[in-house]
This record gives C-alpha cells, structure tokens and sequence, in this order.
C-alpha cells in the first residue's frame, strides 16, 4: 500500500460546499440498467482497512453487479459530518453507509450490540450471534424503525485499551481522565469518574495536540500508528475492555435496497460477508508488525492494565450493559438475546479457543 501521511488521513473538506453539489442530485441517477449509488462513510479517505475497506466493497458491488450498480464513495466530512451519515441514509438522501453501530447509540443504545459492548463478543463470536443466534432478526426489527437494512461488512477483532499521558496505575488514576471514547464504553469510564468524548478519528490528534483530552482509544496498532498517537503519548495499554470484535456495518436505506433485483441484493449481502473475513485477516496481518515497529523505533511503553482496575471495569461494564434493557421493550429483547448467546457461547470458546491459546502459549513458550 501506498505509504500516506497523517495530514492526508487528517484533511477534512467543507461538508458544505460538497454537500450542496452532491445532494442536490438525483436519488438514484439511472442509466439503462445502471444505477449510480452514494456511500457515506464515517472514516477518512484511504485510511488503513476502515477508509480501505468501505472502498474494497464499493468497488466489488460494482464488479459484481457488471456495473449495474456503481458505487461511489464519500468519505467522512466529504458529504456530511461522519456521525451524521446514519440521518442521511435513513432520510433517503444518500443510499448507503459504512461505519460502526455503536455511532448511533443515540437513537437507540440497542444499536450497540451489533458493534460491540464493553466485555462482549470476540469477532466470531460476534458473527455466530447475528448469522445464527437470532441477532440479524432484531437487527433487522430495529434498523427498520429508521428505514435502514444492514449487514455485518468488516471486523477490526480485539482492540488495544489506548493510549495514556501518565500510566494507568490505580483506579484513582481515572478520575477526572479526559479520554475520547464512544459507545457504552464511555458510560462505564463515566462511573469510574473520567470524562468520555466521542470524537470521530480525523479529530483525535489535534485534540492530543491542544490538550483538550488526556487519553484516547482507536482501534489497535495498525491504524493508531496511522494516525500518529505515538508520537505525542507514550503509554499504550492493553488490552481493551469496550471493544472486544468490533464489527463495522454496511446500512442501506431500505427503500432503495428493495427496490433491486433479488440478484443484486445477494450479491451486496455477500459482498459484506466477504468484508468479515478480509478486514479481519488485514488487522491480524497489520497490528503485529505496527506494534513492534512503535516499540523498536519510537520507544513507546507497552503497558498491561492492573489486574484490580480491569476487574472493577469488567464489574461496572456488566452494569452498563444490563442498564440498555431498561431503555425500551426492544433493547430489553436485545439484550436478552445477546446475553443468553454469550453465556451459550463463551462455554464452547474456553472449552476450545481459550483452552487451545494457553496451552500454546505454554507448549511453544512465547
């Protein structure tokens, strides 16, 4: 891959001057047989596996469809603000959107659960629930209160726990921490006395920069080291609690997406389950080699969480979570869905991933 700069992941453009143009055009511009589609996008241009990967599926409905349906794709900033790219699909004004559910916790918190909630599904995990657990069928229920279809389109798998001023020794260390993270993840460092800021990723730096917060969770290796955060924090704890197998969705408005063929509509949602796996194997590929490199050459601290501090975050996580039930008789369903799953699931994953990864662990001795 190219090797891009930070300023260019950064660069944001007047989502006004592009909007004007932009939305003023047809719904759908048809041409014969072919249709032309707008993809907005909650990630910079380009950017590692996120930006990357809403174009890699952009580019295969295209081939897919034999044209039929051209994809064109709007970065974050470049059409609309990227936290507002679930008003525009809903509304009709754009066709599509890939980003991460847990953006939306605003409309509903239940949108959370089919991204990720703090101590939640691993990847596969994740994946077992929507595809065969009953999750794609309150998904489903859920999105089509907003007039939205959406599917499962890329995983970036376990997430570090972020970087760090001043190392996280105690929990007193959380108090009165300004840190940027969304989601429910954000409410459990609320109970523990810091302070959450939601900030899409083209913003983090330049509030590391101002001060403006103290700490801030991204994805992992791969695409902090992409964005530069070791260059001003030296502190990179691990692991994560709040996003364990983070998915990331391709939304489509729903009227738009009935009104193709049913070919065409296969082909979208296989096109997203091909995403799954693709990001997933790039983040796996990429972290590695990213986190060796920032701790060879840019002397950066790889520092485990306390034991005392994570169990008091998992604790505290639970509540978190289980407090979505009580929204509304769909997030209660939700959540009894999902925990109900986990509880089945994480039997067979100990039983298998976890005891197969210790033993390796020891029989190998790395």
């Amino acid at each position: 891959m190219t090797r891009l700069t930070r300023r260019s992941f950064i660069k944001t453009t007047s989502a006004g001057t592009i909007a004007a143009s932009a939305l003023s055009a047809p719904f759908v511009h048809a041409e014969g047989t072919s249709m032309t589609a707008r993809m907005v996008t909650t990630w910079p241009r380009n950017f590692p596996a996120l930006g990357t990967g809403a174009q890699r599926v952009a580019d295969r409905i295209t081939t897919m469809t034999n044209g039929r349906i051209s994809i064109k794709v709007f970065a974050a900033g470049e059409l609309v603000p990227p936290f507002e790219a679930f008003d525009v699909v809903s509304s009709g004004s754009a066709e599509m959107y890939h980003g991460a559910e847990y953006y939306w916790q605003g409309k509903n918190k239940a949108f959370n659960f089919f991204s990720t909630v703090p101590l939640g599904f691993t990847a596969k995990e994740l994946q077992a629930w929507v595809y065969f657990g009953g999750g794609q069928q309150l998904w489903d229920e859920l999105s089509d209160q907003y007039h939205i279809k959406a599917f499962l389109c890329g995983n970036t798998g376990v997430q570090m726990g972020g970087w760090f001023r001043n190392p996280i020794k105690s929990l007193d260390d959380m108090k009165g921490l300004k840190m940027r993270m969304p989601g429910l993840g954000g409410e459990v460092l609320r109970k523990l006395g810091a302070s959450a800021v939601a900030l899409p990723g083209s913003e983090i730096f330049p509030a590391l920069q101002a001060g403006t917060i103290d700490a801030t969770e991204w994805v992992g290796p791969y695409n902090d080291m992409a964005f530069g955060f070791h260059k001003i924090l030296k502190n990179y704890m691990y692991p994560g609690f709040h996003e364990t197998g983070v998915s990331l969705s391709l939304g489509l408005n729903k009227d738009w997406f009935q009104s193709l063929s049913e070919v065409d509509q296969k082909i979208i949602e296989t096109v997203c389950s091909s995403e799954n796996d693709i990001m997933l194997a790039e983040y796996n590929t990429r972290n590695g080699d990213a986190l060796k490199k920032m701790i060879r050459e840019d002397n950066i601290n790889l520092i485990k969480m306390p034991d005392d501090v994570f169990n008091e975050i998992a604790k505290l996580s639970a509540e978190v979570v289980a407090e979505v039930a009580e929204s509304g008789e769909i997030e209660k369903r939700v959540y009894e869905s999902y925990t109900q799953f986990r509880n089945q699931v994480i039997r067979w994953t100990n039983t298998s991933d976890y005891a197969y990864l210790n033993a390796r662990k020891i029989a190998l001795g790395i």
